[in-house]
């Protein structure tokens, strides 16, 4: 059963913007409100990182490396997380992963982002 779907992933230049979204159909509106939501990336041959967090009183944590270039928000009507990326970079070039704090869902297909320089 599919728990978590990521998309809005694709193909842009470099300096271009992506939003990507991650819809919980599974979850009921408590229970997404109340956790933590995570966005994480993997790039080939390397692990997984964590680039942006989310609580549910909307505080929100960035990686260093994307500070001031990617927005994470989230929208309890629709059950859905977001990162907004702007400035991209080829090296944000990855699978990119949604999930939650304890306990953790079955990850999703993920969304694919390519940066061209």
């Amino acid at each position: 059963q599919v728990q978590l779907v990521e998309s809005g992933g694709g193909l842009v230049q470099a300096g271009g913007s992506l939003r990507l979204s991650c819809k919980t159909p599974r979850l009921i509106t408590s229970t997404f409100n109340s956790a933590v939501w995570y966005w994480y990336r993997q790039a080939p041959g390397k692990q997984r990182e964590l680039v942006a967090t989310i609580t549910g009183g909307r505080n929100t944590n960035y990686a260093e490396f994307v500070k001031g270039r990617f927005i994470i928000s989230r929208d309890s009507a629709r059950k859905t997380v977001y990162l907004q990326m702007n400035s991209l970079k080829p090296e944000d070039t990855a699978m990119y992963y949604c999930n939650r704090d304890f306990p953790e869902l079955p990850w999703g297909q993920g969304t694919q982002v390519t940066v061209s320089s």
